[in-house]
C-alpha cells in the first residue's frame, strides 16, 4: 500500500470540507474554485493540483462516501437488518455535513441517484422471490422500492435535524426492512 504524505491528506480534507461548507450555503453552480480555495485557505493552483475542476471534486467526494458505504455493507453481510442499519445510521450521522448537504442540494441530484443505485445493488443481495412473503414478486421492483424508501427516510432524518438517535432510527428502519425483504 502506498503511503500518502500527511500534508496531501490535510490539504484534500481542507478542500473537501470547504467545498461541503460552501455547498450547504449556496448553489453548486455559483461555487467557484476561488471560493473553495479561499475557504480552505490555500492557493487556487493547489485545488487544481488535486482536482480537475469542481465537478471532479464533487464526483470524488461522492465516490469516496459511496465506496465507504459499500465497505460497510461488506462488513454487515452477516448481521441482521437492525445491526447493519445501526452501522449505516452511525456512518450517516458521523458524516452529517456531507449527507445533509448532498441530499438537500439542488446541485447534487447526481448524489441522490448514486446513493439510491448503491442501495438497490445492496438490497438485491437480500431479496428472495422464490419463497416467503416475496414469492412471485419481481426482484428489481422490490429492490427499487426498498432503496427509494430507505433513501427517502434517510433524507427526512437528515433534513429534520436527526430527530431520533442513530440506534433508534436503525431499529425503526430495520424493523420495516424485515417486513419487506
Amino acid at each position: 500500500m502506498v503511503k500518502v504524505d500527511r500534508r496531501i491528506v490535510r490539504t484534500r480534507d481542507a478542500i473537501k470540507k470547504a467545498f461541503l461548507e460552501l455547498m450547504s450555503e449556496k448553489n453548486f453552480d455559483s461555487i467557484t474554485i476561488q471560493d473553495i480555495s479561499d475557504r480552505a485557505n490555500i492557493n487556487r493552483a493547489t485545488v487544481y493540483l488535486h482536482y480537475l475542476d469542481k465537478f471532479d471534486l464533487l464526483d470524488k467526494v461522492i465516490e469516496e462516501h459511496i465506496h465507504n458505504m459499500a465497505n460497510l455493507c461488506e462488513l454487515e453481510a452477516e448481521m441482521d437488518w437492525i445491526e447493519s442499519t445501526v452501522i449505516c445510521m452511525e456512518y450517516l450521522e458521523s458524516n452529517y455535513l456531507f449527507f445533509s448537504t448532498m441530499l438537500a442540494s439542488e446541485g447534487a441530484r447526481y448524489f441522490r441517484s448514486r446513493f439510491v443505485q448503491h442501495n438497490i445493488e445492496e438490497f438485491k443481495k437480500d431479496v428472495d422471490v422464490t419463497k416467503g412473503k416475496n414469492l412471485g414478486q419481481n426482484e428489481d421492483i422490490i429492490a427499487e422500492f426498498v432503496a427509494n424508501a430507505y433513501v427517502g427516510v434517510v433524507e427526512w432524518w437528515l433534513k429534520n435535524g436527526r430527530p431520533y438517535p442513530p440506534q433508534e432510527m436503525a431499529e425503526k428502519l430495520g424493523d420495516l426492512l424485515e417486513r419487506i425483504i
